[in-house]
């Protein structure tokens, strides 16, 4: 069997992506192993977002040929349209596959080992044409409803390379994952560049999730990272249905609401609380995660500590912090006052030691309280992993359980030794 390896950077829509590519070649006889082990194929789908993105994907194509001289190397993704033709030129990679022709992975690699050589530029663009994925790398299932975005905010390259906001038919998104429940998912996470700007004929995402969760079934709905406008207050009625998981990655950015104007953001900070404050008092143990830039340019002492003071106000459950990344053909490229490399990586150390001691406390605070963990691996030490509705990492003394199940479990302490804290339970 031929061997073909997988490396994702980036966000859950290449995770998707690539789930979907990988099942295909599963379902064709090919053998899926490990990144890191000698394969015959390599497919790297890539990031660009950031310059950080870059440089990972640059040295995962670099390793590819210490691991086997003679692979085929294709890199497909987002950098793979950024930067297309100064790929194509590298003689490391054998197919450059930019995102409107990604469903061709499968089709150019079989080809090319039944002797064809095909280009994957003289196919049609097809942004939805992802069958479900039955074998895939994750034990939660990732649905593309969406891709694109119009929002074209000043630091963001993301329309140029995934392009504008377009929508997959609601009777796709339906049978997709009546086909993943099918196989045996009980998890199921909405992937999109901008998933509030969904929208089929008169189905708007509120509209789509509905109909989502009426699907018969035991699995739950987990929604992926997500804008803070695109969507009413009346869409967290929804999460009465204990279908719908009690989180969400709203991306803040900033909170300073003159960082927000440059930025060119599609809300206002005070928008952002009130709609934080509502959804806590509905669910006050709600999990909110967010993204937050700092050193934008012109980011003034006083702007940055506006948004610590946010930040300490709205109490995330987590932070995912990045440092101002210059992009070109982006309009905050040209904006004045471009922050040092020390002063953002200051500010981003702050940040992230005031997001470790809110993710703690918000952990600690379900000792005592049940959650629903689905069980993601059996670990050698005698202990079960999986995630709660909440999103947080659950760990229980494996009696007996088995991967890809639900359990009901007592969170009896927080065990923070390691990367992040991990709540510690027993069964009900």
């Amino acid at each position: 069997m031929i061997k073909v390896a997988f490396k994702t950077l980036g966000c859950r829509l290449n995770l998707y992506e690539t789930d979907s590519i990988a099942s295909q070649f599963s379902v064709n006889n090919y053998e899926i192993v490990d990144f890191s082990e000698k394969a015959d194929v390599y497919v790297i789908n890539t990031c660009t977002v950031t310059n950080q993105s870059d440089h990972k994907s640059r040295q995962e194509i670099k390793r590819v040929k210490k691991k086997n001289k003679d692979a085929l190397t294709v890199v497909t993704g987002c950098m793979a349209t950024n930067y297309k033709e100064k790929l194509q030129e590298n003689e490391d990679i054998d197919y450059v596959i930019d995102n409107d022709h990604k469903t061709t992975v499968f089709t150019v690699i079989d080809s090319h080992q039944k002797g064809e050589i095909i280009s994957p530029d003289n196919f049609e663009k097809n942004l939805f044409g992802y069958d479900a994925a039955k074998d895939t790398l994750h034990t939660r299932s990732f649905i593309k409803i969406q891709d694109g975005c119009n929002n074209f905010c000043t630091f963001c390259i993301i329309p140029k390379v995934r392009g504008r906001a377009t929508s997959r038919p609601v009777s796709e998104v339906l049978e997709n994952i009546k086909k993943v429940v099918s196989y045996g998912f009980k998890e199921i996470v909405l992937t999109g560049v901008n998933l509030g700007t969904y929208k089929d004929v008169d189905v708007d995402f509120e509209k789509l999730v509905e109909k989502i969760l009426a699907i018969p079934g035991d699995f739950r709905v987990r929604i992926s990272s997500i804008e803070p406008d695109g969507y009413s207050e009346s869409f967290f009625r929804l999460f009465e249905n204990p279908k719908l998981t009690p989180h969400m990655h709203i991306c803040l950015q900033s909170g300073s609401e003159t960082v927000l104007k440059r930025m060119k953001r599609m809300y206002t900070a005070k928008e952002f609380e009130e709609l934080i404050e509502k959804v806590k008092e509905r669910f006050p143990h709600f999990n909110i995660t967010t993204d937050v830039i700092v050193g934008f340019p012109g980011e003034t002492e006083d702007e940055f500590n506006q948004t610590l003071d946010f930040i300490k106000k709205t109490k995330f459950g987590h932070i995912h912090t990045f440092k101002y990344s210059l992009r070109k053909d982006t309009r905050a490229e040209k904006l004045p006052d471009h922050i040092t490399d020390k002063v953002k990586t200051t500010r981003s150390e702050i940040v992230r030691k005031l997001s470790e001691e809110q993710r703690l406390k918000y952990r600690q605070s379900f000792i005592g309280k049940q959650q629903t963990v689905l069980i993601e691996r059996i670990e050698a030490d005698g202990w079960a992993f999986g995630h709660g509705e909440n999103y947080i990492p659950i760990k229980v003394k494996n009696t007996n359980m088995k991967k890809n199940q639900f359990y009901k479990v007592l969170v009896k302490s927080v065990e923070n030794s390691g990367s992040e804290p991990i709540l510690i339970s027993e069964l009900i």
